[in-house]
């Protein structure tokens, strides 16, 4: 009998795409929002001359053309990574399938010993080892999990993690910018930026909240503050340097 465990994950648990893809989300979204408002906050502490008469149309070129381009870095970023980690995975186990057919008794000792230190008393770690030494394959997935604390990435596909931290990248990151397509450049106009920034970071905390069902408080601060220090880092160097 085969199941399919990405579909029974979904329907018996209730699992969704958000829960699925919840680390690409917040990756892309948070450093979406945080890169974006970096331009915006930078532009409003600087006070050169130059800088005041480029005005919004700069927050917006190079707002624009670093939210995209920060976006496909993550994307790619996130992509190469996944392929990475599927290629590590697969030569460690190799290894570790060569290891247990080479020096079964070096490997069937580490395995008693993991299994003892998971809890299980010596007598059942002892008999358990000895069945999963007649099945080799199922005794290196285990000492993956426990020995390396790899997890078997079979099922996550690269692309598709890449294309959720590029798309949540660029949906997040443009809200900074939206009050510079609405309104001419003013003070006003960052204050709106600021007060559209922490809405998009208290939703990602909203959203992080809702798939882990964490403490509301801790999931939403955890999200602003970040914001909130990377973005005065922004303005403070732009003060310094264009003030």
């Amino acid at each position: 009998m085969s199941i399919d465990w990405t579909q029974h994950r979904r329907k018996a648990h209730g699992l969704g795409r958000t829960q699925e893809f919840l680390k690409q989300i917040v990756y892309g979204g948070n450093d979406g929002i945080v890169t974006t408002f970096a331009i915006v906050a930078g532009f409003a502490g600087a006070r050169a001359d130059g800088v005041a008469q480029i005005g919004g149309l700069a927050v917006l070129v190079f707002g624009l053309a670093n939210l995209f381009a920060d976006a496909v870095s993550m994307g790619l970023g996130e992509f190469l990574s996944g392929r990475a980690q599927h290629d590590l995975y697969r030569s460690r186990r190799t290894m570790e399938m060569r290891e247990i057919a080479e020096n079964p008794e070096q490997e069937r000792t580490e395995l008693f010993t993991i299994l003892c230190q998971r809890g299980l008393p010596p007598g059942e770690a002892d008999k358990v080892t000895d069945i999963l030494l007649r099945h080799p394959e199922m005794m290196a997935d285990l000492m993956m999990t426990y020995e390396f604390g790899m997890h078997d990435p079979a099922e996550d596909n690269p692309a598709i993690n890449g294309l959720f931290t590029f798309a949540s990248f660029v949906a997040f990151g443009a809200v900074p910018l939206v009050p510079y397509f609405l309104f001419e450049p003013s003070e006003r106009t960052f204050v709106l930026s600021v007060a559209a920034t922490f809405s998009a970071l208290a939703a990602l905390g909203l959203l992080r909240w809702s798939a882990t069902t964490e403490r509301l408080l801790r999931t939403v601060s955890e999200t602003v503050m970040l914001g909130v220090v990377c973005a005065a880092v922004a303005y403070l160097v732009g003060w310094l340097v264009g003030g």
